[in-house]
């Protein structure tokens, strides 16, 4: 079984999680296939959240063999409180489902690191930047 992209949500690579059921399926799935999944919790209502969601799509526009999920905290706080999110946004990187690295706060530089880092332990590598001289 192959992780369906949801519906409604566009050309987008990200997938929204709207239940704990969701949550439990997409990184059990994942784990089964030896994919990573690369978490961004976040609010509606939170500018530093939101302003994270453009350079998190990039980076699963770029990193197909990564799962990437937005969960947002008021629509599933028993996954949140279970992982213990206390501040938004959080970035997990999931491994066998297991969390093996976490990002508090919109960091953009500190989550492309995360995710080239998984992205290379599973012997993929990010395309080099187009230098242009």
């Amino acid at each position: 079984m192959e992780i369906q992209q949801q519906k409604g949500v566009g050309n987008s690579k990200v997938v929204k999680v709207e239940k704990e059921e969701s949550w439990d399926l997409f990184v059990n799935q994942a784990s089964n296939e030896g994919r990573p999944v690369v978490a961004h919790f976040g609010a509606s209502w939170c500018v530093t959240s939101l302003s994270m969601n453009y350079k998190f799509e990039e980076l699963a526009q770029t990193h197909p063999e990564i799962l990437f999920l937005y969960v947002d905290v008021d629509d599933i706080q028993s996954v949140s409180s279970k992982l213990g999110v206390k501040a938004m946004p959080t970035f997990f990187l999931i491994k066998d489902k297991e969390v093996v690295n976490k990002i508090v706060g919109a960091n953009p530089d500190e989550v492309k690191k995360m995710v080239d880092a998984s992205a290379e332990s599973i012997g993929v590598t990010a395309p080099p930047d187009i230098v242009v001289e």
